[in-house]
């Protein structure tokens, strides 16, 4: 049903690799309401994704004639095995040439901070561009700074990156926030709209921040297009139940378009 979904959505599924025997993580949300944030119980040990050993994908074969590889800091937290296999990808990603990008991702109920750390740092001298929040890079690297602009400064200081973007949520009520983003080269700092969002479901908006700052980045190799996509389809993302982004690029370019409810610049 996962593949077939995936397949469904014009994903490449032909490098999948099945067990035969074996189950899905999973995970179940709890929803919230101020003053009760909403929960996560994870359900992802001994699935088969965790029990992945190195060797057992053709990475070669995988990322060959791919422009960039994007990975998430849950794939390393699951287990020693899937940290051996992140790394062996970001090896080969790098050595073909392919765009790497990382979002941190930390996920306290997976792992310890100091876990995290020493998992993670290795892994940066192999990454590109590095998506993150302020909570995630304090956490994780311990690092903190007087706004999100000079956190990126300090992670490009730090770690051999090309790009750090930084999204940020602000607000303290479960059904409604603003939410923006910063990103910073090393030659340059980027801004983009702030949102206030009344909030249908927040799972994913993370993951949407990403996916649309690759897809507008990698389409035009502009930071600046990068994070006004990225805030977007973030932005968008909280009107939709579940943690699918259903919503299209001609309703990303909408937004971006001109001023519409729930936008401030």
């Amino acid at each position: 049903m996962i593949a077939n979904k995936a397949r469904e959505l014009g994903v490449d599924i032909s490098h999948v690799l099945w067990e035969k025997q074996g189950r899905a993580g999973l995970y179940f949300l709890e929803f919230g309401a101020t003053p009760r944030a909403s929960s996560v119980l994870y359900d992802r040990a001994d699935s088969s994704f965790s029990n992945l050993q190195s060797g057992e994908l053709n990475w070669g074969q995988i990322l060959k004639n791919v422009k960039c590889f994007h990975v998430t800091g849950i794939t390393p937290a699951l287990s020693k095995s899937a940290a051996g296999v992140t790394i062996e990808a970001l090896k080969k990603a790098k050595e073909l040439g392919c765009i790497v990008s990382m979002d941190l991702n930390y996920r306290a109920k997976l792992w310890e901070p100091e876990t995290a750390q020493n998992t993670l740092t290795p892994m940066m001298k192999y990454v590109n561009i590095l998506i993150t929040t302020s909570g995630d890079t304090r956490a994780i690297f311990g690092l903190e700074a007087k706004n999100d602009d000079r956190l990126a400064q300090i992670l490009l200081e730090r770690f051999p990156l090309d790009v750090a973007a930084v999204s940020f949520r602000e607000g303290s009520s479960v059904w409604r926030c603003r939410w923006s983003g910063i990103a910073r080269t090393r030659d340059a700092a980027y801004r983009t709209r702030t949102y206030d969002i009344d909030i249908v479901d927040q799972v994913g908006r993370g993951d949407s921040f990403a996916a649309g700052f690759l897809y507008g980045y990698l389409s035009t190799s502009d930071v600046q297009m990068g994070l006004d996509y990225g805030a977007a389809f973030a932005a968008l993302k909280h009107s939709f139940p579940g943690d699918f982004n259903w919503c299209t690029r001609r309703e990303v370019e909408a937004l971006l378009a001109g001023n519409r409810p729930g936008v401030s610049r």
